[in-house]
């Protein structure tokens, strides 16, 4: 187990890269604020199984494989970006969707939502480097088991990942409360949400070309 001036030095470090607006931030903020805090919350949990999985990759080695290949990075990063265009896409469709007799379009559900925001950071390779570059610079093999600091750390990013992006979720959720609920402004929220996703797989997609 990492000494705790270790973790304590980690989790400053961790907290400045969680609270810099990324792919996974924005989509959270929007989903919140297009659907509610509560979907943000899902949404959450979703970005970070995703997170689960490049920590299971880092572990297994597979990170240092997909960062050693520029090909490979590349087409990770070109998937993400296509798969931030689908969400953009699906939410402009969703704005023209036919209304509920409450008023309300039909949402996205729980499961949905928790697929998209997994999908979202499995295919975010910035997430891989940063658990193959970045977490490795606390390990210490003198201090024991280098995989158990890797797994310790690596739990500390998540669950600080969980209270910064939920609270993302709550400032989205209020952000979308404070508007009148009415299917006109929905189709509004479905338009930004949309146009996010969009900006952000083109900026990507750019990225990726150009690396």
């Amino acid at each position: 187990m990492p000494p705790i001036s270790n973790l304590l030095l980690f989790s400053g470090a961790a907290l400045v890269l969680l609270l810099i607006p990324g792919p996974a931030v924005l989509y959270i903020v929007a989903r919140s604020a297009a659907q509610g805090t509560r979907a943000g919350l899902v949404s959450t949990l979703g970005i970070h199984a995703g997170t689960l999985v490049h920590i299971a990759a880092a572990v297994a080695g597979l990170s240092a494989l997909l960062v050693a290949s520029s090909q490979a990075f590349t087409i990770v990063k070109l998937a993400g970006a296509a798969y931030l265009i689908y969400l953009g896409v699906t939410a402009l469709r969703t704005r023209d969707a036919a209304v509920d007799t409450d008023g309300s379009h039909d949402h996205r559900s729980s499961r949905r939502l928790f697929i998209d925001g997994a999908v979202l950071n499995v295919l975010n390779p910035k997430t891989a480097v940063f658990f193959l570059a970045f977490v490795p610079q606390f390990v210490d093999p003198a201090l024991g088991s280098a995989t158990t600091q890797l797994l310790a750390f690596s739990a500390l990013f998540v669950l600080l990942g969980l209270i910064s992006d939920s609270m993302f979720a709550c400032l989205g959720g209020w952000a979308g409360d404070q508007f009148p609920n009415s299917p006109q402004f929905d189709r509004r929220k479905n338009t930004v949400a949309g146009m996010t996703y969009l900006a952000l797989g083109g900026i990507t997609a750019l990225g990726a070309r150009s690396s």
